[in-house]
């Protein structure tokens, strides 16, 4: 039986409508990017072949998890809503989702006192120095 090879195109509907049935809702950044199909289809392959690889080493609910936290610190509000239902859907607890985001936030604030802090340093040097 001869398979039919299906158009970018095609294939973005085909990635936007399992978006709508998964989330409720198309993430809006993925319906910016789907405008520009030939971009879309393999960011949604390397997306899925991420988070959703059955070979992956790490577990579906830890790499959601891991997701949370990383959408936590990047304080993408809509990566962080989408990822915690992702999380909850894999297992995860209340607390466990907590806990992803404390580490997530606790991330991005050191990164931002590091980059002020040495600007702060280099400004107004310590005593004796």
């Amino acid at each position: 039986m001869e398979r039919k090879v299906m158009s970018l195109e095609e294939q973005t509907e085909r990635i936007l409508k399992g978006m709508e049935k998964l989330y409720g809702f198309v993430p809006p950044i993925m319906d910016i990017i789907s405008q520009r199909p030939d971009v879309f289809v393999p960011l949604s392959r390397y997306g899925k072949a991420v988070m959703e690889n059955p070979e992956a080493s790490l577990q579906k609910k830890t790499a959601y998890l891991c997701a949370v936290s990383a959408a936590s610190a990047m304080g993408g509000e809509h990566c962080v809503n989408v990822q915690v239902q992702n999380a909850v859907g894999a297992g995860a607890t209340k607390d466990e989702v907590f806990e992803a985001i404390m580490i997530g936030t606790y991330m991005a604030m050191t990164k931002a006192q590091s980059y002020a802090l040495r600007k702060f340093d280099e400004l107004f040097p310590r005593d004796g120095e």
